[in-house]
């Protein structure tokens, strides 16, 4: 069976047909796993699984490990990281036009200062402030953008200190700076 993958690595069309016959049914049931768990089409998952086999069989050293979980894992790779974009480009539309968060007072100003502020963000730093504001928390924040909440925890500092540095460039006496209502 090595001798089969030695030659698909090295371009024998051929053994490449009857490696890619023989991992056919694996690769379906996973593309179908990731599908169901993922919301995503499983034929898409597929046709990446298939592109990340096929670019990875070029560079297969038969002589380490399997090359079958070699190539199976090569898939998994090319699979979740087609997942992870596909999270991330539904809800990477946002830009400075689209960004609805909505500013907490209910004046004109108000919603200028949190646009404001919220230009200043990077994108990913903007989804999680949209996220938090509309009352996610940080492990539903770090599911819907495919990280962990340690990752949101890293962005909340982050926005803080970008917000702090605004703050201060800002000034107390700035028309979009009130103090906090005291009950």
């Amino acid at each position: 069976m090595n001798s089969l993958f030695e030659r698909a690595s090295a371009g024998d069309a051929h053994a490449t047909r009857m490696v890619v016959d023989s991992l056919r049914p694996r690769l379906a049931k996973m593309a179908a796993y990731y599908a169901r768990r993922t919301g995503e089409e499983a034929d898409d998952l597929l046709q990446e699984a298939w592109l990340g086999l096929l670019e990875a069989l070029p560079g297969l050293d038969v002589r380490i490990g399997s090359p079958e979980q070699y190539l199976i894992h090569h898939a998994r790779w090319r699979l979740l990281d087609a997942v992870r974009r596909a999270s991330t480009r539904r809800f990477a539309s946002l830009d400075d036009s689209a960004l609805e968060i909505e500013a907490r007072e209910e004046s004109p100003a108000g919603y200028a200062c949190v646009a404001e502020f919220a230009r200043r963000l990077k994108p990913v730093q903007r989804q999680v402030l949209s996220l938090l504001v509309d009352g996610f928390t940080w492990r539903e924040a770090g599911g819907t953008l495919g990280c962990t909440s340690a990752n949101i925890a890293y962005h909340v500092r982050q926005i803080r200190r970008c917000y702090e540095e605004w703050l201060g460039e800002a000034g107390p006496d700035a028309p979009c700076i009130s103090q906090p209502k005291r009950r």
